[in-house]
């Protein structure tokens, strides 16, 4: 269930106000594209503080990945089925949560997707459909609720051999909102971190705007449905025309339901607006999975979170209290 989500534009007013500069830098974390852009007095403070910002992505980076055979993810992973870990506490909170999403999207949304077999292939090389038995053998060991959490020692278990979580669907949107979190309390006091799409912003604009992003039609890339403002919240995109296949006709995305192993479908890209990009990744990953109809009705039970949907056909929904002015 890799987390896909590339079809933001952001509008940066690229001139000195009232002594202050808006400066990007654009690299690779995570294994990830990111962009951190901060309002500084200057260029020497800019990059001062989006060096900061690195390093803190670094470090959660190195906390929760599941391919670091040194992280705690994976020593929880190795010892799925013999034995509790004692995590740190930010680990143990962030599993936590991410299990609070499962039981909120009736298991849409799975970390222990990592147990699964890699039965479906987006790289060209698929070209027949795999086997039914294949399938269900390749969900077996997913499953949050076989992920125990026991919080008077901070350990986590995974019951069954074999079982293994991973943060693809969530990480790169906690690593978002820990960023703006340490640059705010250094004093930065505007920026947006933009992971791969999964956004958070604070502050304004140093001409006084909001920042804008603008929704774009991922069956045309040149074209955008609407511009949207957005001020100290997130915004999330996951998006199935990156990868996907078409067997005997018919087109599979690489967003797999965990809970079947089939490739979800119907939608092509859901947006989650939201004041934390790990809740806004993690939802739009689930309302992918949920359909139209379920994921609206969800999104639209939970407070101050809004959803804009486009389906196959290029049509868009959207969540009932959210306003797009279209351009």
């Amino acid at each position: 269930m890799k987390h896909i989500s590339i079809i933001f534009l952001v509008l940066l007013t690229n001139y000195q106000v009232a002594a202050q500069i808006t400066h990007k830098r654009t690299l690779k974390l995570m294994g990830s594209r990111f962009d951190i852009t901060v309002v500084a007095q200057d260029t020497t403070q800019a990059n001062t503080y989006i060096d900061l910002g690195v390093s803190e992505i670094t470090r959660i980076e190195k906390l929760i990945s599941s391919w670091d055979p040194k992280s705690q993810t994976s020593k929880i992973n190795r010892n799925a089925g013999i034995k509790s870990v004692i995590v740190d506490k930010e680990l143990f909170d962030l599993i936590n949560r991410a299990l609070s999403i499962s039981k909120l999207t009736d298991g849409a949304f799975d970390i222990s997707y990592a147990s699964m077999d890699n039965i479906w292939k987006f790289d060209g090389s698929m070209k027949q459909m795999p086997l039914d038995a294949d399938i269900k053998v390749s969900v077996e060991k997913v499953g949050f609720e076989n992920i125990i959490l026991n919080p008077s020692e901070s350990s986590v278990f995974l019951r069954k051999k074999g079982m293994k979580i991973g943060f693809g669907a969530i990480g790169k949107g906690y690593a978002a909102d820990k960023t703006k979190a340490l640059l705010i309390e250094k004093g930065v006091v505007s920026g947006i971190i933009n992971a791969s799409g999964d956004m958070n912003t604070w502050g304004t604009q140093i001409n006084g705007e909001e920042w804008k992003v603008a929704i774009t039609n991922p069956l045309n890339k040149n074209k955008a449905f609407a511009l949207l403002p957005i001020t100290n919240g997130a915004v999330v995109t996951s998006g199935d025309y990156e990868k996907q296949v078409t067997l005997n006709g018919k087109r599979y995305t690489h967003i797999i339901d965990p809970r079947t192993g089939y490739p979800s479908f119907g939608i092509i890209s859901v947006t989650v607006f939201a004041s934390k990009a790990e809740l806004a990744d993690a939802l739009a990953t689930s309302v992918f999975v949920m359909g139209k109809e379920v994921g609206l009705n969800r999104i639209n039970q939970l407070p101050n979170i809004e959803c804009i949907i486009i389906d196959e056909k290029g049509n868009l929904f959207t969540s009932n209290n959210i306003e797009i002015n279209k351009i």
